[in-house]
């Protein structure tokens, strides 16, 4: 174990864009790990859905949406399990490159022809490496700076930049790749982006990284790892009998399994809520940061609910009506899902700018988070008017869906870097190690909602999901701009 000082000491300080050398090791590694997981994600819908003859595995598309929202879902808990193994068996460092080595494995696996049994085996695969890589690389982002550093917060912004400009070139890539040949070339194409990550991680980690994440910061003793196999083994046992029985008995299906993923979304949330505020170690004062955030933390929710189906309903919109063909050339569908990291890349300098210049002037955290709740709904209500002109039939102008992706980019740039802020700001101080894990539950709960609301897509007309969704999204806003007096009182000191 070794203390902040010496951890800081260890990395060389001076080198990328005058920060510590070991940013140049991570920007790239999650540059090439968005890159994949961004690639791969482009075309995972369609692949699923495209018939047999077309290269894909033919399923209709009320499944292929709902196994997209509960991959995604998954993918947000599994951070959660990612977080303890660093902290308690591998430290951060190792838990990135195994975490890694996952990653490109499931992709390795989907680049070969296979059935929906392989589509499952690559889920997991990509599942749990994300949940390893995705928290914890970030976490040694942290570990090379002192906590007084100056250059600590644009240390991040560069961070959080190499993630969106891995996630804006994958989807232009693989999308054409697997446009031009077949889908297995871009999985495969996305498979290559993480073997560089890793490759990178590989050779510069060791000189540039120093001490940071080297060791886990709440190791395990032996009694606590004996007890903790114990009850690993024990938990894959009930997974896999249980498992079996639904199988066998015919209960195992997508639809169940998306049900029992949606109640964890909802539980998991909940648990944590409930045991912070019932813990003895939390204050009266954080009791009721506590429940200030909660309010917050549903907006989230919301928010992240519409955000998210960029790459399942809006994805599938891209593909099966909207007038792909400029002139003679042909967009790729999947090329749609640059526009969200390039609408981020564009606004973030801008509205960090007016945060700044304004000051505390600006509006309050509750109150961003009612403007992202406007903007999302927007994000859908524009989606009723292509649908009304077309009468839900012919194709439609692509620029209805930049403008949809263009609104709910605003709001995520209202809403995103806020509520990590608000979420270490309202935690209580014993529980300060998990408000991370969290914060990303906003988002497995929204997916795991999802993939209920993706089913009524195929039942009602364009019109009336998008105004639902939408509609709700705005009535929430109101709700919580009626409650913002009430959040900022109950947030105690904390702006």
């Amino acid at each position: 174990m070794y203390s902040k000082e010496e951890i800081v000491k260890s990395v060389p300080q001076k080198g990328f864009f005058g920060h510590p050398k070991g940013l140049f090791t991570l920007f790239f590694t999650e540059f090439w790990e968005r890159f994949s997981y961004y690639g791969m994600r482009a075309i995972l819908i369609f692949y699923m859905y495209y018939e047999l003859h077309e290269g894909g595995l033919g399923l209709d598309r009320v499944t292929a949406n709902s196994i997209m929202a509960i991959y995604g879902s998954l993918v947000y808990m599994s951070g959660v399990i990612g977080g303890w193994l660093a902290d308690r068996v591998w430290g951060t460092r190792k838990a990135v490159f195994y975490g890694g080595i996952l990653i490109m494995l499931g992709h390795i696996v989907l680049s070969f022809p296979g059935a929906l049994a392989t589509l499952f085996i690559s889920m997991f695969l990509i599942v749990i490496g994300t949940g390893l890589l995705k928290p914890n690389v970030s976490a040694v982002v942290g570990d090379m700076y002192a906590p007084n550093d100056a250059r600590r917060d644009a240390g991040f912004s560069i961070f959080v930049m190499g993630i969106n400009m891995g996630a804006f070139i994958a989807p232009l890539i693989v999308g054409a790749v697997s446009q031009k040949l077949n889908f297995h070339y871009g999985f495969a194409i996305a498979a290559i982006g993480m073997f560089f990550g890793l490759i990178m991680f590989w050779v510069t980690a060791k000189k540039n990284l120093g001490l940071a994440g080297s060791v886990p910061t709440n190791p395990m003793n032996a009694t606590e790892k004996k007890k903790a196999i114990r009850n690993f083994l024990l938990g894959i046992i009930v997974i896999v009998v249980l498992g079996v029985i639904a199988y066998n008995t015919g209960y195992l299906t997508v639809k169940t399994f998306s049900l029992l993923i949606t109640t964890l979304g909802i539980l998991l949330p909940t648990a944590f809520f409930i045991v912070m505020y019932r813990s003895p170690k939390t204050t009266g004062d954080e009791k009721s940061r506590i429940l200030a955030y909660i309010p917050l933390f549903i907006a989230a929710v919301m928010f992240w609910a519409i955000q998210e189906q960029g790459s399942t309903i809006l994805a599938t919109f891209a593909d099966t009506r909207t007038d792909l063909t400029v002139g003679s050339f042909e967009i790729s569908p999947a090329w749609f899902q640059s526009l969200n990291p390039l609408f981020v890349i564009i606004l973030a300098p801008a509205l960090a700018w007016l945060w700044m210049k304004w000051g505390d002037r600006g509006p309050s955290t509750p109150m961003k988070f009612v403007f992202a709740l406007f903007f999302a709904g927007l994000s859908f209500f524009v989606m009723i008017f292509p649908s009304v002109i077309s009468g839900g039939e012919k194709l439609v102008s692509p620029w209805w869906l930049v403008l949809s992706f263009f609104l709910v980019v605003v709001g995520e740039m209202l809403l995103s870097p806020v509520g990590l802020s608000a979420t270490t700001k309202l935690a209580p101080a014993a529980f300060a190690a998990q408000t991370m894990s969290l914060w990303f539950l906003t988002s497995a709960a929204a997916q795991a909602i999802n993939a209920q609301l993706v089913r009524v897509y195929e039942v009602v007309s364009e019109e009336v999901y998008f105004g639902m969704i939408g509609g709700a999204s705005v009535v929430l806003g109101l709700i919580l701009l009626v409650l913002t007096p009430l959040i900022k009182k109950a947030m105690r000191g904390v702006k």
